[in-house]
């Protein structure tokens, strides 16, 4: 069976290793092009691309995929199937109706909840208790193809964005893998998403990390292991950007009742605590701006933080 793979971050390497590693006929991998980064400006090629060319898998790398020199491209392969796992790009239905066995997308959340670009982030910061892989036929809408296969896994009180990414990552690539023959011999019962159940995740952005100390104590720190390891959670000391790695909730003091959020009710020798609008936050590991990450420990050594003092802007 001819298979054609479109990934591009390190989300979609997973599966494209197992599908190689499973001795798989990966006749292509579709990514997108290579991109400059850092101050140097240096081309950095897609983790897709690397590891396809580790496989010896041609690659291919379509500014759009809807150029119809990209779609003739991908038909004269006559590829049986596409697998797409966070390739960036919508794809187009004439691209879809090219393989006999459709295009199979590997996408992070049990649907219809968090269709979307950023699933995996938003269940934490939602307090989801579970996440999981769905592999979806896929159609012309965002995310809304018929479910072939699902797999949960539980999301841990100390789960962030980037180790449920991983997790979530190697566990497309063992479910494409399972279930690959199934799918070649048509062994599948496809069912339709409930439109009604459905949620979005949508892409995540910079500002997205700066802390609301409004919100409950309970949100503000799922919302900081969500935007692990980008953006992050962030707030201002004294003007200058402090970024929060880890914290943790307590709860409501009447010793502190009627604290304005964001107030600096208290330092210990581990945590700065700050009031939120429900219960306060235990700061336990920062980063000052232009300074390395550190424990608050650590932290407070070098910077002192009197009681009343206003975080945020």
């Amino acid at each position: 069976m001819k298979i054609i793979f479109m990934g591009t971050p390190d989300f979609a390497v997973a599966a494209l290793d197992a599908l190689c590693r499973d001795g798989q006929e990966v006749i292509l991998a579709v990514t997108q092009p290579d991109r400059q980064k850092g101050r140097g400006r240096k081309v950095i090629q897609t983790p897709v691309k690397e590891c396809a060319l580790k496989w010896g898998v041609p690659v291919f790398q379509p500014a759009r995929i809807r150029e119809p020199e990209a779609v003739e491209q991908i038909r004269s392969l006559s590829p049986d199937l596409i697998v797409v796992a966070a390739f960036g790009q919508i794809l187009p239905q004439e691209l879809l109706d090219i393989p006999r066995l459709g295009c199979i997308n590997i996408h992070a959340s049990l649907l219809p909840r968090l269709r979307g670009a950023a699933p995996i982030q938003w269940s934490v910061i939602n307090g989801d208790p579970e996440s999981g892989i769905t592999l979806m036929q896929m159609n012309a809408g965002l995310d809304t193809g018929d479910i072939l296969f699902q797999e949960s896994l539980p999301i841990g009180p100390q789960e962030t964005g980037e180790s449920l990414y991983d997790k979530l990552a190697q566990l497309g690539g063992e479910m494409i893998v399972k279930y690959l023959p199934a799918i070649a011999a048509g062994e599948v019962s496809p069912v339709k998403q409930d439109d009604s159940l459905s949620t979005y995740a949508p892409m995540l952005r910079k500002e997205m990390g700066e802390i609301d100390w409004s919100m409950p104590a309970a949100q503000i720190e799922q919302r900081m292991r969500g935007m692990l390891p980008w953006p992050g959670a962030y707030t201002t000391l004294d003007g200058r950007t402090l970024k929060i790695w880890k914290a943790q909730v307590r709860p409501s003091d009447p010793a502190y009742a009627g604290a304005a959020p964001g107030t600096v009710l208290y330092t210990d020798k581990k945590s700065i605590c700050v009031a939120a609008g429900t219960g306060a936050l235990a700061i336990l590991e920062v980063q000052a701006e232009g300074k390395k990450r550190m424990e608050t420990d650590a932290f407070l050594r070098g910077t002192a933080i009197a009681d009343g003092t206003v975080l945020g802007r």
